[in-house]
């Protein structure tokens, strides 16, 4: 665990992939409980800890998660995050093959069902039944010799969405099996990192905005070095 912000009322972290953030069936120790592990640990607190769990990422997805320490800023940021308005999320993801969008931003729209036996959503270009309208904004950032770097904003939030929505682009994320991908990743991650996060402090009310790393990863290192050096 990295943490990338920390202030009375808010924490923020990387989380690596392979974590989980809040407690499931398989008995893992959730990412949660690290945090309040550290905060315990770093400013001695009697008793338990406040952690509010504001939002979520796949198991196997790196980056930015935000936690609240406070029950007031965990209502002010569960509102927030609910409006899909108050916050912005960035996302890179790596992809196989590359959308032919050059760097301007495009926005795309699908209908997208959930399938809970499988845990997967299903994409369409039209609405069907039981299905819920996802849109995103992508643009490539990167390029290499068999991968795309692609910069993505959710400007809805569906089960799987970006996952689900490359993957009917055509452009399924590097190591995601369940999408479309030709191959696993070795460490069985996917190759989705959440980026950056940017809104304004529920408590505060001054701008945040923070940054994850990228998982320390030859393939992200040279495709972030190379939108680093365009940029």
């Amino acid at each position: 665990m990295e943490v990338l912000y920390e202030d009375n009322h808010i924490i923020i972290v990387n989380k690596a992939s392979g974590e989980i953030v809040q407690g499931d069936k398989t008995g893992d120790t959730p990412l949660s409980d690290i945090v309040k592990g550290y905060i315990k640990e770093k400013y001695a607190k009697p008793g338990a800890v406040f952690l509010g769990v504001v939002h979520r990422l796949d198991r196997p997805v790196s980056g930015v998660v935000v936690f609240a320490r406070t029950s007031k800023a965990l209502a002010r940021l569960n509102a927030m995050f609910a409006s899909k308005e108050e916050i912005r999320k960035t996302y890179w993801a790596i992809v196989q093959t590359p959308p032919l969008s050059g760097g301007d931003w495009e926005e795309v729209t699908h209908w997208l069902t959930r399938n809970e036996q499988q845990n997967k959503s299903y994409a369409y270009d039209h609405e069907v039944p039981h299905s819920k309208k996802a849109v995103l904004r992508y643009r490539q950032i990167a390029q290499g010799d068999r991968y795309a770097l692609l910069e993505v904003q959710l400007l809805t939030g569906r089960h799987h969405q970006i996952r689900c929505q490359l993957s009917a682009m055509g452009c399924p994320i590097k190591g995601d099996l369940k999408y479309g991908a030709r191959r696993s990743n070795p460490d069985g991650s996917i190759s989705l990192h959440a980026r950056r996060v940017e809104f304004i402090h529920p408590v505060s009310k001054e701008p945040i905005c923070v940054e994850a790393p990228v998982p320390e990863d030859p393939l992200w290192e040279a495709l972030s070095t190379e939108k680093t050096n365009k940029s």
